[in-house]
Order: structure tokens, then sequence, then C-alpha cells
């Protein structure tokens, strides 16, 4: 995020969030988190002309300015041992964890302070969200699994509306990858082999199911018009087939 690497250490230990100089390396701002252990990688969004950087935790969801570290905003509501990597959209950062309960929250940026349970949480809903794979926002939809099944819940992004609720894919099994979007297509890859393709819509509908023959944990990526998945033995390209010379 901008000149600095952004880590942050929650553990049972001292946790604490570091800004790093991309060119050298040296501290920049180093705070101090009241966190146990948590995994989310935070992100970086650009509010009123200022860079903040935002970290999801069991305790608070944290907003920190990236140039002092001064803490931004904060907001309580999830679960403990956040996994999921908020995603910032529609003038909103979505947070979303669940080990041992639910939480999702469209939580507005441009404010300040405390604002835990306040009018800046602007939707939010308390079942079936995931435990390791992060959310996905395409479009104006948001959608996420239930903790690590392959059972997807997709809402409007803007007011939280439900487009549809638990619907499971039947083969992919569990999930630890996070879904990806492309060409109106949202890709499952489940840790079986098995990649179920939905539909981009309102409406549930699966277009297609494919299989490697291997275990995946690891994210998909998209790269132009080629799907790259890591596999526990090998990394695959998928695409279309190159038109012979």
């Amino acid at each position: 995020a901008g000149d600095a690497v952004i880590v942050v250490m929650d553990h049972e230990g001292d946790s604490f969030i570091y800004a790093l100089s991309k060119k050298t390396g040296q501290t920049i701002w180093k705070k101090g988190r009241d966190e146990g252990t948590s995994w989310a990688t935070p992100v970086a969004v650009e509010v009123d002309g200022k860079i903040q950087v935002i970290a999801s935790a069991m305790k608070f969801v944290r907003s920190y300015d990236l140039k002092t570290g001064g803490l931004v905003w904060q907001c309580s509501g999830q679960t403990g041992n956040v996994i999921p990597s908020p995603v910032v959209g529609f003038g909103k950062v979505f947070c979303t964890s669940g080990f041992r309960g639910s939480a999702l929250q469209a939580i507005e940026l441009g404010r300040t302070g405390d604002l835990s349970g306040s009018d800046a949480i602007s939707w939010q809903v308390n079942e079936a969200t995931p435990y390791v794979p992060s959310p996905l926002l395409y479009g104006d939809r948001f959608y996420v699994c239930f903790g690590n099944r392959a059972i997807i819940s997709c809402y409007n992004a803007r007011t939280g509306k439900a487009n549809f609720v638990k619907q499971p894919l039947e083969e992919a099994g569990g999930i630890y990858a996070s879904p990806v979007g492309a060409a109106n297509r949202i890709y499952f890859v489940g840790r079986n082999g098995v990649c179920q393709v939905i539909r981009q819509a309102e409406e549930f509908q699966v277009l297609a199911t494919n299989t490697l023959d291997d275990k995946f944990d690891a994210s998909p990526a998209i790269v132009g018009d080629e799907l790259f998945l890591k596999g526990k033995t090998h990394l695959y390209c998928i695409a279309k087939p190159r038109e012979k010379r």
C-alpha cells in the first residue's frame, strides 16, 4: 500500500500491525493490537484522499491511517479466529467470519471512532458465513460460503437483500479456496479437486462441474482469459485451446 508493506501479526502473544518501507525494510510505524489469533489479510482503500488499512480480527475490525498508523475507526461484531479477508466496494468494507458463529458486516467507509452497533453498519447477516474462504464481490452481488462447506449464499452488496441463501454445490465438498469470478461466472474449487461453476445472477444456477485429480486449498487466480489453479502436486492453467496456425 503506497510506499509501505503492511504486516499484521495477531497471535496468542503480543499482537501488532507494522508498516515497513518497501525500499529499505525499516519500520515506519508499529502499533499494538489487543487481539488473539487471526489470519485475515488486511485491505488498503483510499477514503477522502487518504489511504486506510483495514484489518479484521476477533475483537474489532480496525482501520488505520497508512501514513501514521493512527486508529481511524473500529467496529466489533466478528467471531473468533478471523480468516476471511475484508472486501471493499460501494463505499463499504465487507467483513466476514465463521468460527463458532457467523458474522457478515457491511461497514460504511468515511466514518471515525467506535462504530460498534451504530448506523455505520449498513447491513449485516448472522448466519451461514465463511470460516476459511474469503467472500467474493462481483458486480453488485456478494457471495459467501457457509463455514468450509460448498453451501453458497448471495446478497445484494448495496442493500443486503438475499438473492439466495444456503444453496448446496453437491460435488465440491469442503472448500478452503476463495471463489473467483469472470465472464459472468463464479468458480468454487473444492478440496477434493471438483470445481463447480455457477451463473452470476440473482438465481442460483450451476453451469458446470469439472474435476482434476488433485487436492486444492489455494485460491484460484484469473489472468486475462486463463484460470490458474495450484493443487497439492501440480500447477494448472485452464484456458480455451489455442488456434492452430
